[in-house]
């Protein structure tokens, strides 16, 4: 029998299809798939970086991997990095990989602390889907509102709002190289919470590629879903690749401040003062508090840094000081007027005369290799529970809290309407850090000091459970092992991320995405079979 050229073509795109050939690269059969499923007319490899590709792979998977631990060459790789074009790459690469039987991760910003979404340490072999190229933001002041794409960075963001108006700004995070794909699906805090919520409270509509590859808006995806994506974290229901936000209003002119006091200047009695106030402050201020250490190895302190936003001007933030923290004891000198967007600079860390199209370039300025945690804190933490963390703090290289208080709207807001349920009753959240410059580095040291920082602190903080921040995602909480998520061992680090929003999102979880195509080490998991 003779086989027409069309039958061999036929038979030649199934052996490329199935996941059981081994005589074809995952490259091969995902190529040959995206070319017969989506309907770009690129050539798809030019989006296909491989490690046989050495320069550009390496370019492209270390371009905004934030936590430095996970670049290590003893770290597992993807097979390649796929960067689609447009959404109808994306449909089809969630099409082909659920068909190849592909595991990937979805990457927008890279800035997730354990790294889930560019290392997989529990699949292999598995690819990157990088969202960087769809970046397009769309702001419409007319209708307090914008479009922004999955891969563009809070800074990006921040920039192209405030182009087009003094007076307008979005309240999410103060790290302007967060991509803002994976940012609002943990809730997105920022020094605008206190006024108006977290970045998720302020959504208006979303577009998601979901687990057949449909693209859905909020009318179609429904109410449950759009709630779940709103907090639930990323990587776990599909993938954004826009979000619909709701711009507030900002004054024309803002005022911040950083004001720093070490051990010997009082800095243990005024932040206990601090945490007896932060919360109650007027909403229109945000207070922060950067605690490090200080000085030499003979003469090491501990420093505290209040670093402020305040939605008005210096005359009138004088008076708020005046009247809520004047311990503190802030002066004229202290105060810098600046517009919105310079507030976004200056809280950011970026120099005074760093011009705002830095915002553009979306680098991230703080790579390194560290550890983080967090917690939250109900009840001031005593002068002498202070004390023990200076002590535990003078022991390590370069350790860091910072301390970003509640309060305001986010007091007002119920703890169901998003996943992210740490609203009224929660004082101020810590985020720990430790962290090295060196690859070499004493990586178990630095990490057990951690974890024991993390013990010592057990008595002050949050109880049953003891909450967590998704956006700080921490791995010693819990993981899940394999592609068959476990339920019961998940609600242990779910109970602390959402609380009592956990069983919901498993349920949304169990309705978009019953196979799990969508997963990594911490991802909701779907119900047992015998639960649904």
């Amino acid at each position: 029998m003779v086989l027409s050229s069309s039958s061999i073509l036929s038979i030649l795109a199934v052996l490329l299809l199935s996941p059981f050939v081994v005589s074809f690269t995952i490259q091969d059969r995902f190529l040959q798939c995206l070319s017969t499923t989506s309907h770009s007319s690129y050539p798809f490899s030019t989006a296909l970086y491989t490690p046989i590709d050495n320069s550009s792979f390496a370019t492209v998977l270390l371009s905004t991997a934030q936590n430095l631990r996970y670049t290590l060459p003893s770290v597992p790789k993807p097979d390649f990095i796929f960067t689609p074009f447009n959404e109808s790459d994306i449909q089809a690469a969630v099409v082909c990989c659920k068909q190849l039987g592909i595991h990937f991760r979805v990457r927008s910003g890279g800035h997730d602390y354990e790294a889930v979404s560019y290392v997989s340490e529990i699949e292999s072999p598995f690819i990157i889907i990088d969202l960087a190229k769809l970046r397009s933001i769309d702001v419409d002041i007319e209708d307090s509102s914008a479009w922004v794409q999955a891969g563009a960075t809070n800074g990006e963001l921040y920039y192209r709002i405030a182009e087009k108006s003094k007076t307008h700004g979005f309240a999410a995070g103060l790290c302007t190289s967060l991509g803002i794909g994976g940012h609002i699906t943990g809730g997105a805090y920022g020094p605008m919470m206190r006024k108006y919520g977290l970045g998720a409270d302020n959504v208006i509509d979303a577009r998601i590629i979901d687990a057949q590859g449909r693209i859905l808006d909020r009318q179609a995806m429904g109410e449950e879903l759009f709630w779940a994506i709103r907090g639930g974290g990323g990587g776990s229901f599909g993938i954004i690749t826009a979000w619909k936000v709701k711009l507030v209003p900002v004054p024309e002119n803002v005022t911040v401040f950083t004001v720093s006091k070490t051990l010997e200047q009082g800095a243990t009695k005024l932040l206990y003062r601090w945490q007896q106030v932060a919360d109650k402050l007027d909403e229109d201020l945000f207070i922060r508090v950067i605690i490090q250490t200080a000085g030499n190895k003979g003469n090491r302190t501990i420093s505290t840094s209040y670093n402020a936003l305040f939605l008005g001007d210096a005359n009138r933030l004088l008076k708020v000081m005046e009247e809520g923290f004047p311990e503190l004891g802030l002066t004229p000198k202290d105060c810098i007027e600046t517009t919105w967007l310079g507030s976004v600079l200056y809280i950011g860390g970026y120099p005074s005369t760093t011009p705002p199209e830095v915002l553009l370039q979306a680098k991230n300025i703080l790579k390194s290799y560290f550890k983080a945690k967090s917690d939250f804190v109900q009840e001031p933490i005593p002068e002498t529970g202070l004390e023990g963390i200076w002590m535990r703090f003078l022991k390590e290289d370069s350790p860091l809290m910072i301390w970003n208080p509640f309060g305001g709207m986010m007091s007002k807001i119920s703890d169901s309407e998003t996943p992210f349920p740490h609203r009224k009753g929660d004082l101020f959240m810590i985020n720990y850090v430790t962290n090295w410059q060196n690859a070499s580095g004493n990586v178990g040291r630095h990490i057990k000091w951690m974890r024991g920082l993390y013990k010592y602190m057990t008595p002050y903080v949050s109880k049953n459970p003891r909450e967590a921040y998704v956006n700080y995602r921490d791995l010693d909480l819990g993981m899940n092992r394999n592609t068959r998520t476990n339920f019961k061992k998940a609600r242990v680090w779910g109970a602390k991320y959402y609380k009592d929003n956990f069983y919901r999102l498993v349920l949304v979880k169990s309705m978009v995405d019953p196979e799990n195509i969508f997963r990594h080490e911490q991802s909701i998991p779907p119900l047992p079979l015998h639960m649904r």
